[in-house]
Order: C-alpha cells, then sequence, then structure tokens
C-alpha cells in the first residue's frame, strides 16, 4: 500500500519565488490496483514520485510505502519499490544482462539468487536474443525490456511507473501495459503516472487528477464522468482543472 496525506514539495525558481510542485496531496494506492497520476507536463506527477521513491525530500507532509516512512526509513523503502520511467538511462558500455545484474547487486542480491532472478526476469521479458549484446547497440523497445527487467529483478511488492510508454510506438507502449496489467494480477500496488486518457481508461482501477501540484478529482473513471456530467474523460479532466477553452489541448492526448 502507498498513503500519502498533505504531501508538498515547494522549489524556489530562480528569482526567489516559492514554486509548489506538489501542494497538500493525500491518496492512497492499494495491492492488486493500479492507481493512475493523471495529469499535463509539469502538473507535479514526477515529483511526486520522487518523493515516494525518496529521491528527494517532501518539503511537508507525510507518506508511507509499503507501511515504511519514506522519511524514517528511505533504504528500506528503497528495497520495497521499483521505479520505472522512459527516462531512466542504461549503462551502454554493458550488456543488457550485465545492467540487470548490476542493479541487482544494488538491491542485495547475490550468488545463487542473483543467478536465478537474472535468469528468471530475462526469460519472462524475451531478452535472450540479445542479452549479451551492448546496451548502446539496443533498440528502443530492447532498452525498455532491459528496463523493465533490472525494476522487478528484486520483486517489490509497489511499482512506480512515470510515464512509461512516453517516446514508444503502439506495438512497444502494448507491451509495457501488458505487462503492468499482470504486475496488477500478481497483487503488486501500482502507481501509474501518464498525461495519456486512453492509457488511464484501459489500466487504471482508480485515478485522481492533478494539476500545478493539486488533487482536483478522484475516483473511477466513470465516477469521474459522472462527478462532473461529462461522457468522456478528457472533458471531464478539462472541467476539474478548470482549464479555459482555449487551452491548447493537444498537451493531454487523446
Amino acid at each position: 500500500m502507498v498513503v500519502t496525506e498533505g504531501l508538498a514539495k515547494h522549489f524556489k525558481d530562480q528569482k526567489g519565488n516559492i514554486v509548489k510542485a506538489v501542494d497538500g496531496i493525500s491518496f492512497e494506492a492499494h495491492p492488486g490496483k493500479i492507481f493512475g497520476l493523471l495529469g499535463c507536463n509539469g502538473a507535479g506527477k514526477t515529483t511526486a514520485l520522487r518523493i515516494l521513491s525518496t529521491v528527494i525530500r517532501p518539503t511537508a507532509g507525510t507518506a508511507t510505502v509499503a507501511g515504511i516512512d519514506v522519511l524514517a526509513n528511505p533504504e528500506k523503502v528503497r528495497s520495497q519499490i521499483g521505479f520505472m520511467s522512459t527516462s531512466t538511462a542504461l549503462y551502454g558500455r554493458l550488456q543488457a544482462r550485465e545492467v540487470i545484474e548490476y542493479f541487482g547487486g544494488l538491491y542485495g542480491l547475490s550468488g545463487r539468487k542473483l543467478k536465478e532472478r537474472v535468469d528468471y526476469v530475462v526469460k519472462k521479458l524475451q531478452i535472450e536474443e540479445f542479452a549479451d549484446r551492448l546496451c548502446d547497440k539496443l533498440s528502443t523497445g530492447q532498452k525498455q525490456r532491459v528496463n523493465i527487467g533490472r525494476t522487478i529483478l528484486h520483486d517489490p511488492p509497489v511499482l512506480f511507473f512515470d510515464e512509461p510508454t512516453a517516446g514508444l510506438d503502439v506495438v512497444l507502449s502494448q507491451t509495457v501495459m501488458e505487462f503492468i496489467e499482470e504486475a496488477r494480477d500478481m497483487g503488486k500496488t501500482i502507481v501509474f503516472s501518464t498525461h495519456i486518457m486512453s492509457e488511464v481508461e484501459r489500466l487504471c482501477d482508480h485515478v485522481a487528477i492533478i494539476d500545478k501540484g493539486k488533487l482536483h478529482g478522484e475516483g473511477t473513471v466513470e465516477e469521474l464522468k459522472a462527478q462532473t456530467g461529462e461522457a468522456s474523460l478528457e472533458k471531464a479532466f478539462l472541467k476539474l482543472v478548470e482549464f479555459e477553452s482555449n487551452y491548447q489541448r493537444e498537451t493531454v492526448a487523446p
């Protein structure tokens, strides 16, 4: 389970003004469910996930991951999570298998246990044919499979996905979404951040609308439509964040 209460993160811009990247958000994500954070680029989704993954510290509020406080015990939190994003770089001079093994070592795996998990992930994600190829020589789709592999190697109960299909073609996006659905069916707690409406409609059991660091609505897709009286998720989103009609809607993909 993931629980946040009044979570906030403030930064100062170049002029010394306070920017509230995350502004007092509260939500719960549960095992066997996909919790979606839906918002435009810059809405605060990535900042929220970075707090939950202990990369940055919150300015205010609390958060627990798998029952562990992110401030009190960040190392234990990191042992319980996997974090995946298309912006996560791989080590180009290492082979695909070597990258997965390296991350296994970071998670404390070694010896037979590490070998068993690496072999499982390589087979599960169909990495065998390029496992011994340098990451610099891999295609985008192959890199994404390695990225998934290093995320799940230690079999964490909680998974964070930050715009995981950004920049991928339709076929590769389907592969990623199928994996996320499988992880949900395995009972994982999943927090999924995206700006793509169709992904939310397909994947998310529960979704929170986030804009300018604040949550503007929460519920199932059907509940959000009912709350706003709109027939589509896109229109419900726009109403909840009170966008003007001349807003550049292309920032939110259909």
